[in-house]
């Protein structure tokens, strides 16, 4: 699994919203404690998905992106 983390709530609920439009399996969840860089949610995926959501942070220029962690 890979968390998404965002500066900025909305970004991060668009970010889930543009993940299940390319019918990519995810859940937006309280970032873990470890994890410093976010606004408190992040969106969780499946890590054989990780091209789609690196081709929608590239393309749609997230600027609150903190970043992509395995769990």
């Amino acid at each position: 699994m890979v968390i998404a983390t965002f500066r900025s709530r909305t970004e991060t609920l668009n970010f889930a919203s543009i993940l299940r439009s390319y019918n990519v399996w995810c859940l937006v969840i309280n970032t873990p404690r470890y994890i410093n860089v976010s606004c408190g949610i992040s969106v969780k995926f499946n890590s054989v998905d990780i091209d789609v959501a690196k081709m929608i942070i590239s393309r749609r220029g997230f600027s609150t992106f903190g970043g992509f962690y395995e769990i």
